[in-house]
């Protein structure tokens, strides 16, 4: 686990689902964050490479004073389940969004709806699948990847609304974190 800010970390993981040829990264973005009222786990996924290192660290985070209340899984889209229901088991969390988390709903990959993770106060948006991460930036997700009617200035429509937000970070699912100036990379990719 990396930590982004106190309280806000993201590790990466090896997919185990992924093959060669597939147009999306084998490794893939997870995040933790400590909520005003829970501790929250986005998308997570046990490092099949370093699984008893995460349980490790999970462990003892969990038995923290900041993280004293229910653990919760969110996921921004249905597939990104991976672990979750292993983390659920493991500490016997809820499908609950916490204060200090809100969820925007948009329509995305493959026309079904996708859950983007604003967290107010590190001004941190989590995206799952529409939004990647590139080397200076973000990019959206492959045309191929969007229902044809949500192709090219749709899903830019759709995505605007997120330039309301003060973005400072971006922790995407796919790709590298955008650490600083979030609003201005969203900016490039969608005007």
């Amino acid at each position: 686990m990396t930590e982004i800010i106190p309280g806000l970390w993201r590790w990466t993981g090896l997919h185990p689902d992924w093959q060669a040829g597939d147009d999306w990264s084998q490794e893939v973005g997870c995040v933790y964050y400590e909520a005003p009222e829970a501790v929250v786990l986005i998308d997570p996924l046990v490092p099949p490479e370093d699984d008893a290192r995460f349980w490790a660290a999970l462990d003892r985070n969990h038995s923290g004073p900041a993280v004293a209340l229910e653990d919760l899984v969110l996921l921004t889209v249905d597939w990104h389940a991976r672990s979750s229901d292993e983390i659920l088991e493991r500490y016997s969390g809820t499908r609950v969004i916490p204060v200090g988390v809100e969820e925007i709903r948009i329509r995305g990959v493959g026309g079904e709806s996708e859950r983007l993770f604003w967290l107010p106060e590190p001004r941190t948006l989590v995206t799952g699948d529409v939004i990647h991460g590139v080397e200076g930036g973000v990019r959206l997700c492959p045309d191929s990847w969007l229902p044809d009617d949500l192709r090219g200035e749709p899903i830019h429509r759709e995505l605007r609304p997120l330039l309301d937000l003060p973005v400072e970070r971006i922790l995407p699912a796919h790709g590298e974190p955008v650490l600083a100036n979030g609003r201005e990379a969203l900016a490039r990719a969608l005007l």
